[in-house]
């Protein structure tokens, strides 16, 4: 008896050891970065920020370890379960109902939402754009089931809605007064999709694609994240219509010192607040869901409950972390880099962009699930260098935006077209992976750090009116670029495989020239 308690124990902690690890790998470059750009004479940070920083870092690690625990347990088998239980009951109205409510559910609970909607309190009221959102999530997650469901093309769906968003965009822009607002609808797209919504919505399309089933049921569980951050971006630009006067943006107070006024332990309990707040409405409405319709085992809901337990204190640490510290940095370096000189602020935003994405907590869930369901043909690692790339290459572009005061349009409407026109020269498995992880990409850190670094920037160089317009929008290309990354990364396995069957036709083409032809009488 006694010996099954260290055993029960080493199989609690191994699992999480294991996460500790991978987030310590993940969290460590952008340490690094931050300490060699203070030794450097372009940014200048006192000893107490650099401390202040390090222990931020510290909570970040173990933050990202405990939710990607808390995601394993909890989020991923609560999708999978609803996804299978409500499709196996064959009632598509149910299914429907559950899809909206669950999809409003978890873009409300979502945190780099209300991140974002802080950031723009002064021209939106943040409770009216969080509801605004989760209406347009819900409505998407619909229309993602009935795809899922009749194995509808996603291409052809991809194409219909893009063109609906540009529309809607240019509708906004012929009025003198909303145009501003264009950056900050189509960042609306990219937030939605974070750590609380992904591992969700991921697994609760692969529930219900396995339980379709079909030939291509693992392609046909992905897509339900690319059409959930195209949701948002129409609600937004539908609701930024209506606005009675020109939208005036005023720059919040991001110092250091005046969030730190308000105390550590205080910051720790209001993330916890708000990540409770978030969280309840999902745990509830699940366990309505088992007690009328799922009927799962005490062990399963035993485990869910501890992952979620996992989770709260997860993301009650990572959003701790990222106010006191990754918030007003980024504000802080992205004001002296520009003061300094602007191409060293195009250099460090390709590096930081490159490694912020690996301490997404999202990111991770996403390239297991990858990985998992496609059983090793899109690999980790793959996964991991084509978001990298895509993530550094958009926040370079955002930044060569600011410098030069041009609208977001000259990137989404080429970028798209790209992403749209490779999606019909690659396999559909790689197009479903690519938009899911433009959505994916754009997580807590993009809205918290890399957001606040190129809103200083653009402070300093156009000056605190053209923020909203111009720094604003450096979300929508971290969620624009990996879609064409990830599918340049399916064009060169198409091509692989072509010239690998042309050298195979050739080898037997010059086998049969060799061998002799005898003639028998």
């Amino acid at each position: 008896m006694m010996s099954d308690i260290p055993l029960t124990l080493w199989s609690l902690l191994k699992p999480l050891g294991e996460k500790l690890k991978e987030s310590l790998v993940s969290v460590l470059p952008v340490c690094l970065i931050v300490v060699v750009l203070s030794l450097t004479p372009w940014v200048d940070l006192s000893v107490k920020e650099l401390l202040i920083f390090l222990g931020a870092a510290l909570l970040l690690v173990v933050g990202i370890s405990f939710f990607n625990r808390g995601a394993d347990m909890a989020m991923t088998p609560m999708g999978q379960y609803i996804g299978e239980g409500l499709t196996g009951s064959k009632k598509i109205g149910l299914l429907l109902s559950v899809a909206f409510v669950m999809g409003l559910l978890i873009t409300i609970a979502e945190p780099d939402l209300a991140v974002l909607a802080s950031q723009v309190s002064a021209i939106m009221n943040p409770t009216v754009l969080i509801v605004t959102v989760g209406v347009g999530v819900g409505l998407m997650m619909l229309l993602g089931v009935v795809k899922i469901v009749f194995r509808a093309d996603l291409t052809a769906i991809l194409v219909y809605c893009y063109m609906v968003l540009f529309c809607l965009a240019a509708l906004l822009m012929d009025n003198d007064e909303t145009w501003p607002l264009l950056s900050l609808c189509f960042d609306s797209g990219g937030v939605t999709t974070g750590p609380i919504t992904v591992p969700f919505i991921m697994a609760l399309g692969v529930g219900i694609a396995m339980s379709v089933g079909g030939r291509n049921a693992n392609e046909n569980s992905f897509g339900l994240i690319a059409l959930c951050s195209i949701g948002p971006i129409a609600a937004v630009l539908i609701l930024s219509m209506t606005p009675t006067s020109v939208p005036a943006y005023e720059v919040p107070n991001l110092s250091m010192e005046s969030i730190l006024s308000e105390g550590v332990f205080d910051i720790l309990l209001g993330s916890m607040s708000d990540v409770a707040q978030s969280l309840v409405w999902i745990v509830v409405f699940f366990f309505i869901l088992q007690f009328a319709v799922l009927k799962l085992p005490r062990t399963k809901i035993v485990q869910i409950i501890c992952g979620i337990l996992y989770a709260f204190f997860g993301l009650a640490l990572f959003l701790t972390a990222v106010e006191m510290a990754f918030l007003p940095l980024g504000y802080e370096i992205g004001i002296q880099l520009a003061e300094a000189h602007p191409a060293v602020i195009i250099v460090f935003s390709f590096i930081v962009g490159m490694v912020v994405v690996l301490a997404e907590p999202a990111v991770h869930v996403l390239n297991n699930q990858v990985s998992e369901i496609t059983g090793g043909e899109v690999s980790r690692k793959q996964m991991m260098t084509a978001l990298s790339v895509g993530v550094g290459i958009s926040i370079c572009l955002s930044v060569v935006r600011v410098m030069y005061g041009f609208s977001l349009l000259y990137y989404l409407i080429p970028g798209y077209v790209i992403s749209l026109g490779l999606s019909f020269l690659v396999p559909k498995l790689y197009t479903a992976i690519a938009f899911d992880s433009g959505g994916v990409a754009s997580g807590p850190l993009t809205s918290s750090f890399i957001l606040p670094l190129v809103v200083g920037f653009c402070v300093c160089i156009q000056g605190e009116s053209n923020v909203l317009e111009l720094a604003f929008g450096v979300v929508a290309m971290v969620a624009m670029t990996p879609l064409i990354t990830i599918q340049c990364l399916g064009f060169k396995s198409v091509v692989s495989a072509r010239r690998r069957r042309n050298d195979a036709f050739r080898r037997i083409v010059a086998a049969a020239a060799d061998d002799p032809i005898i003639y028998f009488e």
